[in-house]
């Protein structure tokens, strides 16, 4: 079995407002092993793109890690200062491809400006040799080197997103997050993005976190899946065990959810209320107020995450019989 090279244990990162303490993350255990994409799945709020920013160390006030681990190739991350982890961890270790292109590229600087800042700051890489690897950069990710002179302005979505992708791999990280990386692009674009990312995962044997609320796009790439709900991991096993074999009552009303083109043509499901306000998360399990299968000890008593063998795990008391 592959070496794991990320393993997060009990994280908690809470963000500490005026209105009080908000636990965007609550308790969550990952791990990610070295060439697995691990698929991180949940409404918005649940929490998945705070796992990124602990992960990288760069929580937004005022939000910060309240407690539990975070081991990044043999690091603990939680107990690194701000300068080891500019000079250590990020882009070297760990790097994002961040949500929506357009806002994590400078408008007044050239693409080309951009990507060498990351190879100057990090790698001590300047000059002719720089601009040589920007080149290679963007031909990677199937951009033209001219592409380097333009600026974000001049670029379609598609081809923002696969300049953000060339900067991340431009001190060829262990791992790469990439958070909503098909967010606001059109479907065939979308497809683009995607057999990009198959194809540099599969050449370069990069660790990848996917992060989206969209379970069709995690079917394309992940090998694992983590599914996140009010901050909780509450099913988590291969991609084969949570498509054809879910168990929470969330996942399987999640997957009801997604249209189909093959089989029979039913309605699509959706899942009534909202979830719960972070602040003050309601007592047991966080989705029974909007779970059609929930019963008395759901609403008096937070289930564990049970072994239902083979590493699938899932956070539900109807699952009690079969760990």
């Amino acid at each position: 079995m592959a070496s794991e090279v990320l393993v997060i244990e009990g994280l908690k990162t809470y963000y500490f407002t005026l209105k009080g303490i908000v636990r965007a993350v609550d308790g969550v255990s990952l791990k990610l092993r070295r060439g697995e994409v691990l698929g991180l799945a949940g409404e918005s709020g649940s929490g998945k793109s705070t796992i990124a920013w602990s992960i990288l160390g760069l929580v937004p006030p005022p939000g910060r890690i309240v407690s539990g681990s975070i081991v990044v190739d043999g690091m603990e991350v939680t107990r690194m200062s701000e300068s080891e982890l500019r000079r250590k961890l990020r882009w070297k270790k760990v790097s994002m491809i961040f949500q929506g292109a357009m806002n994590a590229l400078t408008p007044v600087y050239t693409v080309g400006r951009q990507i060498e800042e990351v190879l100057r700051v990090h790698a001590g890489i300047s000059g002719y040799e720089a601009r040589k690897r920007v080149y290679e950069l963007l031909e990677s990710v199937g951009l033209h080197k001219t592409i380097a002179d333009r600026y974000p302005h001049e670029l379609s979505g598609g081809q923002k997103q696969r300049v953000v992708i060339a900067m991340a791999l431009a001190l060829e990280p262990d791992i790469v997050i990439a958070d909503e990386p098909t967010t606001a692009l059109d479907v065939v674009v979308q497809a683009q993005i995607l057999n990009l990312l198959k194809r540099l995962q599969r050449e370069k044997g990069l660790s990848i976190i996917l992060i989206t609320h969209d379970l069709g796009v995690i079917a394309e790439l992940a090998d694992t899946v983590a599914i996140m709900y009010a901050g909780k991991i509450v099913e988590y096993g291969s991609s084969e065990d949570i498509y054809k074999n879910p168990k929470h009552p969330y996942t399987q009303a999640l997957l009801k959810a997604i249209p189909r083109l093959r089989g029979p043509v039913d309605k699509l499901a959706y899942i009534p209320g909202q979830p719960p306000d972070l602040r003050n998360p309601p007592q047991g399990c966080r989705f029974h107020p909007r779970c059609p299968l929930a019963f008395e000890r759901c609403r008096m008593n937070e289930p564990p995450l049970f072994n239902l063998g083979d590493g699938h795990l899932s956070a539900c008391w109807l699952n009690e019989g079969e760990a």
